[in-house]
């Protein structure tokens, strides 16, 4: 047996061990009680509670039940209980990622690309200069625990990345902006990966033997240059790859063989980043962005289909995994809590936010057609709610003392539950004193505000994914489109035309074929009765 191969058994022998199997299962008993719930909350129509917050309310029941059981020494269930970050990073965030990109509104994200950027880049940054240098600062002044510059800075970018799944249910419950909604959006799917490279240089850094800060400080603004542009070139090049090989290489008529194809792109460029020391995360965004833009539209439609509803399923799944961890999390793992940690941590953090939204917000109205008005600009610094991604990072940071990383971990869960519950439940009330929403639909959605994500993905497909314009009709709506500018005209009359495959005629009838087949085979599979004869009765009752 050669040395690969005992490794491999070695590996397969480890996972097959009793921990590793009764954590599957224990994470697989949880993960089907947490579908449960949200089956129940869209099946009661609880649609004022999100999701997150129910899930994570499940967990803390959770870990106080088995926290019971083993204060009564009936089991010990602390190894299948806990939280690997190395299955994060590893299994979790990755297909997150990767659908936030892929499920992007392109045309209004590409429209206010600049704002995004400016706001995801440089506004994560600052904030976490401001919460990473304020805990600095106040700990040399033995105001709150003491920390190193790096270990604090690290903490301020972790804490830095925002998750406004609740507020954006609120967004589109209440049709507010449209532009108010992709600011928020877009910047929260960025935010995460500038998040994630920004506390990994951070780490990079703890150790450093660099002489003074201020070339400490630029070495890290070179690592962090390097991970966000070559990460990002990383996954835009694949993605590009992807759409050269799907338009050129016909598989349409199987489907299988290309969502197998889709697959393998979609998972390519985080190994590929992560193998060559960059950021997997940053890169598997970009290639989801472009993937969607251009190779999503070399596909059949039932792979267009299959591949958003998987992707959504997917990532579902793993957010739902890691909110149950992170209520169960309260009474899994020792903590050490300080109030005066918690209360300056949340006012730096909103300080901050501050920072970060009014100041950029003003320079950008300078070149913006449409303005980011105090209201809007108010709502954007409220909606920076705290989510799975700072709970996964603050256990990944290799802090010593034990007691520091104790304190970072207690503090960032604090931090999200508030935020999530405090900042989460005050955004609606706070659109509707502000006046956000449109008037017209104002008086249609006083009763009726849907919080529920998984409803809302369930009940459509995105229009601008399933597109069926043929050569001709596309020359015809580009030639009307005399209002494009930018990116967006060198993407219509250039580039989209080079990495998508436009339909025939013939491509077209085939696709219509292809899915009323399915269909009709799906509909001849639900006629039948358990005697194997079409229960006509029911189907004449049901129409």
């Amino acid at each position: 047996m050669g040395p690969d191969a005992r490794l491999v058994f070695q590996f397969i022998s480890k996972v097959c061990s009793g921990v590793e199997v009764w954590a599957a299962m224990f994470t697989s008993c949880r993960l089907g009680i947490c579908i449960v719930l949200v089956h129940l909350l869209i099946k009661f129509k609880l649609h004022f509670l999100p999701e997150s917050v129910a899930v994570v309310s499940l967990g803390i029941l959770m870990g106080a039940f088995i926290k019971i059981i083993e204060s009564q020494q009936l089991a010990n269930w602390k190894e299948e209980e806990m939280f690997r970050p190395n299955m994060f990073f590893l299994l979790l965030l990755p297909p997150i990622i990767f659908e936030s990109g892929y499920s992007l509104h392109k045309g209004n994200f590409f429209q206010n690309i600049g704002s995004i950027t400016l706001f995801a880049v440089f506004g994560t940054a600052i904030s976490a200069f401001i919460v990473g240098g304020g805990i600095y600062f106040l700990g040399q002044a033995d105001v709150i625990y003491k920390m190193t510059m790096t270990d604090s800075f690290a903490f301020g970018s972790l804490i830095s990345a925002v998750d406004p799944v609740a507020t954006i249910a609120i967004f589109n419950a209440l049709n507010v902006d449209p532009v108010l909604n992709m600011l928020v959006f877009g910047e929260s799917i960025l935010n995460d990966a500038v998040s994630i490279v920004l506390t990994n240089t951070a780490e990079g850094f703890a150790g450093s033997d660099v002489s003074t800060g201020w070339e400490t400080f630029m070495q890290a603004l070179g690592y962090f240059l390097k991970m966000f542009f070559g990460s990002a070139a990383l996954g835009t090049l694949t993605g590009l790859i992807s759409a050269i090989v799907l338009k050129h290489f016909d598989l349409r008529k199987t489907p299988s063989l290309e969502f197998g194809m889709m697959i393998i792109f979609a998972y390519l460029p985080y190994g590929l980043a992560e193998g060559i020391k960059l950021s997997g995360i940053m890169a598997i965004l970009f290639s989801g962005i472009v993937m969607s833009h251009y190779t999503h539209h070399n596909l059949s439609p039932v792979t267009q289909i299959l591949m958003q509803q998987t992707l959504r399923t997917v990532a579902f799944m793993c957010e739902t995994c890691v909110f149950a961890f992170l209520g169960l999390s309260i009474f899994s793992f020792p903590h050490k809590f300080e109030l005066s940690f918690v209360i300056w941590c949340i006012v730096l953090i909103l300080v901050g936010r501050a920072v970060n939204i009014f100041p950029l917000s003003f320079l950008l109205n300078f070149f913006r057609d449409h303005k980011i008005n105090p209201k809007m600009m108010f709502v954007m610094w409220f909606s920076g709610l705290r989510g799975a991604i700072p709970y996964a990072l603050s256990l990944h940071l290799g802090l010593e003392p034990i007691e520091k990383r104790q304190l970072i971990g207690t503090t960032t869960i604090v931090i999200v539950l508030f935020t999530i519950l405090l900042l989460g439940g005050g955004t609606m009330p706070l659109i509707r004193i502000m006046d956000i929403e449109e008037s017209q639909s104002r008086r249609k959605n006083k009763k009726d505000i849907n919080l529920s994500k998984t409803e809302k993905m369930g009940n459509a497909i995105e229009s601008e994914h399933l597109s069926e314009l043929t050569e001709e009709e596309y020359e015809t709506h580009i030639f009307q489109r005399q209002d494009l500018k930018g990116f967006l005209w060198l993407d219509a009359k250039y580039l989209n035309p080079f990495f998508t495959r436009r339909l025939t005629q013939e491509d077209l009838l085939h696709g219509r074929i292809q899915m009323k087949t399915l269909t009709n085979k799906w509909y001849e599979e639900v006629r039948q009765g358990p005697s194997g004869s079409e229960d006509e009765d029911d189907e004449a009752e049901l129409l």
